[in-house]
C-alpha cells in the first residue's frame, strides 16, 4: 500500500514539474491548460508566451512594414523595424543611421560634424531669418520675430521622429562638414541700360539700383507717443548666416532716427555691412515710421536677408541692453508693423561672385584667372 502511494505522489510531482515549461522561467504563472502566461515585457522569440525566458524589446511605429488588408501601414514594431532585439536583457541595437530606446527616431550623420545641430522635421523652418515668412494675412505671423513657417502639426507621421543636420554659420552640407565661402556680385554681368562701351566704373555705369528695404513700425495705439524715448536694436544675417545685432537705436525724430540707424548698421563687426543709406518718414496717419535702408555698399550688393527688429524688452544681463518697443501693432491687416523687400537690387550675390570655386575645407575662394579678391568681385585683366 505505502508503494503505491509512494508512486502516486511521484506521478503527481513529475506531473506538476511538466505542467509548463521551465516553470515559465520564473516570468509569468502556469495556467490549467500547461500554457506560461508570461508577464509583461517577457515572452519566447518575440512572442507571447513559450517558456517565458526571453526579453521583449521596445515597440515603436515601423519606418518600414508590409500595409494591412485596409492598405494602413507604419504598425508598432519592435525596434520600429530597424534594429535587432537583444533577448537577453531587452535592449535593441538600432542600424546606422536610427537611434533611440526603440530606434525610433533617425541620428543625424557624424552628429552633424560639430558644426550644427540635430533637428526634427517638424522644427525646420522657411527662411533663414524670421522675416523671410510672412503672407500679410489677419492674425498672421508678424514678420517682427515670430518665428519661421514650419511644417503643419498634421504634415506626416514621421514629423517627430526623421531628423537632419541645422549647420552653424559658415558651414553646409547634410553633415555641415563642409566650408561655405565668401559671397560677392559677378563683376561681369552686364546691367540692364548698361553702356557696354564704357569700362566698369565709368560714366554709363549709372543704372545699377541697391536692395532697399522697408521696416514699417506701428505703435498699437496709433498715436507712435508710445515708442518716444524707448530702444530697440536690429539683427542682420550674413550670406554665411552670421548673426550681428547692433547697439541699441534710440526712438527719435525721423531725421535723427534715421542717423541713428545708419551709424548703427555700419558699426557692426567685421564691416559687414560697409555701407547704406537710411531714411525714415512718419506714416500718414503720424502713427508710425517707415524706415528705408538701402544696402550700397560693396559687400552687401545682391539680395541680403532681411533685416530683423528686435522690439522685446532686454534689461538687466542683456546684450544689447533695450526697453524695447513694448506696444508695437502685430495684429492688423492694414497697419502691421512689417519687414518686406520694397525694392530688388541690380547686384546679384554669389559665392565666390562666380568667377572662382569654393575651397570646402578652408572656406576660401580659389578665383578664376583674371579675379582676385576675397569672392573674386576684383577684375584684374581684361578677358
Amino acid at each position: 500500500m505505502k508503494t503505491v502511494i509512494a508512486i502516486s505522489l511521484a506521478l503527481v510531482v513529475g506531473f506538476a514539474q511538466a505542467a509548463c515549461p521551465n516553470q515559465c522561467s520564473g516570468h509569468g504563472t502556469c495556467g490549467v491548460d500547461e500554457v506560461c502566461t508570461c508577464y509583461p515585457g517577457w515572452g519566447t522569440g518575440g512572442n507571447a508566451g513559450g517558456d517565458c525566458s526571453e526579453r521583449f524589446c521596445p515597440h515603436e511605429l515601423a519606418w518600414v512594414d508590409n500595409p494591412m488588408r485596409d492598405g494602413d501601414g507604419h504598425r508598432y514594431a519592435e525596434c520600429s523595424n530597424k534594429g535587432t532585439c537583444n533577448r537577453e536583457d531587452g535592449q535593441c541595437t538600432c542600424f546606422d543611421g536610427y537611434e533611440g530606446k526603440g530606434c525610433g527616431r533617425q541620428s543625424c550623420p557624424n552628429d552633424c560634424s560639430g558644426h550644427g545641430t540635430c533637428e526634427y522635421m517638424k522644427d525646420l523652418a522657411f527662411g533663414i531669418v524670421f522675416n523671410e515668412y510672412y503672407d500679410g494675412s489677419s492674425n498672421s505671423l508678424s514678420g517682427l520675430g515670430a518665428g519661421g513657417k514650419t511644417f503643419d502639426q498634421d504634415y506626416s507621421w514621421d514629423q517627430d521622429r526623421a531628423r537632419a543636420c541645422v549647420c552653424d554659420a559658415g558651414w553646409m552640407g547634410l553633415n555641415c562638414a563642409e566650408r561655405m565661402c565668401p559671397y560677392g556680385n559677378d563683376v561681369m554681368d552686364v546691367i540692364p541700360g548698361f553702356d557696354e562701351n564704357s569700362l566698369l566704373g565709368m560714366p554709363g555705369y549709372g543704372n545699377e539700383v541697391a536692395q532697399v528695404q522697408t521696416v514699417t513700425l506701428y505703435d498699437a495705439d496709433l498715436s507712435n507717443a508710445n515708442f518716444a524715448s524707448k530702444t530697440f536694436a536690429m539683427q542682420f544675417t550674413s550670406k554665411l548666416n552670421e548673426t550681428y545685432v547692433t547697439q541699441p537705436i534710440m526712438w527719435d525724430t525721423d531725421s535723427n532716427l534715421a542717423t541713428s540707424i545708419e551709424i548703427a548698421l555700419k558699426k557692426l563687426p567685421n564691416k559687414v555691412i560697409d555701407d547704406v543709406d537710411v531714411i525714415v518718414d512718419s506714416t500718414d496717419d503720424a502713427s508710425g515710421v517707415i524706415i528705408e535702408v538701402a544696402f550700397t555698399g560693396a559687400a552687401v550688393q545682391g539680395k541680403q536677408h532681411k533685416l530683423e527688429i528686435l522690439q522685446d524688452k532686454c534689461e538687466e544681463g542683456c546684450n544689447p541692453r533695450i526697453t524695447g518697443l513694448t506696444n508695437i501693432r502685430t495684429f492688423s491687416t492694414t497697419t502691421l508693423s512689417t519687414v518686406e523687400i520694397s525694392t530688388a537690387g541690380s547686384h546679384n550675390s554669389f559665392e565666390c561672385g562666380r568667377r572662382g570655386t569654393c575651397n570646402r575645407e578652408s572656406g576660401m575662394c580659389k578665383c578664376y584667372t583674371g579675379f582676385t579678391g576675397d569672392t573674386c568681385s576684383i577684375l584684374t585683366a581684361l578677358i
